[in-house]
């Protein structure tokens, strides 16, 4: 069974979208959502510095765009009437996100179009951008350790466990002076701790406002079910409903991500194998040590779409025969 996952925020590096745009249609498609979501995709994905797509407004839109053309290019060329994502076929056995790729996720899935993820990650990326400014805050990493331990001593320090990743990996999130404290006070076993270039304490109380900026949107959104398992950061859960997608996705803005749960149900779903959409690599490194036996791959260049495709004929869903394909079984 495939699970497709996409990356959140931190995986973004200048230029990585030039590559992409040698791929017929993703100039014209990157071009239509850089004018519904009213940021220049194209220039931030190719042209700028480290700097400029570390703003959180800016990231956040230019990550769920470049796991969707990804995403496109893999399952959705070539297929008559298809419209986004959400018009395919599904080969996919379970999608998830982490943290702001839960967006890319459920277009994935079939919950949103293109252009309403576009809309509302931009507006994500804005509220939290707000909400960040008001206190100097951030993210670190932390590197070894027992999972309790590491919790306990966040406590200590009046820091949220924000990502709990699986694998020996959390991400603390708090204010300057709270993460300058963990850093001169590591908790037992822990081997690093390594600030994260992102602009706030994303998943904490500190993003209560931009929560509440995004429940005043959402209620108008266009939603679908999901056509295939979706799993949620909350808890592991698998949601049945477009609705329940929506719901979570944006209270997760300010709660804790627990991919470890993400990739618990993933084996409990007998998943076989993993592809992350651009800009691929941090979760299958963090799926190379947590599931162990599962075959993953990450989509960072065109270049590794050949090996995906040969692994989705070996791991997905048997795509559906067209009426064509079933009058020529039948004669």
């Amino acid at each position: 069974m495939l699970v497709l996952v996409a990356p959140g925020q931190g995986a973004q590096k200048p230029g990585f979208l030039t590559p992409w745009l040698d791929l017929p249609g993703v100039t014209e498609r990157l071009t239509w959502w850089s004018a519904v979501s009213g940021l220049d995709l194209i220039h931030y994905g190719t042209k700028a510095d480290e700097e400029e797509i570390r703003d959180t407004a800016v990231a956040q839109p230019l990550l769920v765009a470049a796991g969707l053309v990804s995403a496109h290019a893999l399952f959705g060329e070539g297929i008559e009437g298809a419209t986004g994502l959400a018009g395919l076929p599904s080969r996919i056995g379970a999608v998830a996100g982490h943290s702001v790729g839960e967006i890319t996720a459920a277009v994935a899935a079939g919950v949103l179009t293109d252009e309403a993820a576009m809309v509302l990650v931009r507006r994500r990326g804005l509220a939290m951008a707000e909400a960040a400014s008001r206190t100097e805050t951030g993210m670190a990493a932390i590197l070894g350790g027992e999972q309790d331990d590491v919790v306990a001593h966040l406590d200590k320090h009046g820091l949220t466990p924000a990502n709990v990743n699986g694998a020996g990996q959390i991400v603390a999130a708090g204010t300057a002076e709270q993460l300058a404290a963990l850093a001169a006070d590591k908790p037992e076993g822990v081997r690093r701790v390594v600030p994260l270039k992102v602009a706030g304490a994303f998943h904490t109380d500190h993003m209560t406002p931009a929560v509440a900026a995004l429940e005043a949107l959402v209620a108008g959104v266009p939603v679908a079910d999901p056509r295939t398992a979706y799993v949620s950061n909350r808890d592991g859960g698998v949601v049945a409903s477009g609705a329940g997608v929506i719901e979570r996705m944006v209270a997760q803005v300010s709660n804790p991500v627990r991919w470890d749960l993400c990739m618990e149900t993933f084996q409990e779903l007998g998943a076989t194998a993993l592809i992350e959409v651009a800009p691929g690599g941090t979760l299958t490194g963090i799926a190379k040590r947590a599931l162990p036996g599962v075959t993953n791959l990450a989509l960072k260049t065109p270049d590794d779409l050949d090996a995906a495709r040969a692994l989705i004929e070996e791991h997905a869903i048997p795509a559906l025969a067209t009426p064509a394909e079933e009058e020529l079984r039948e004669a």
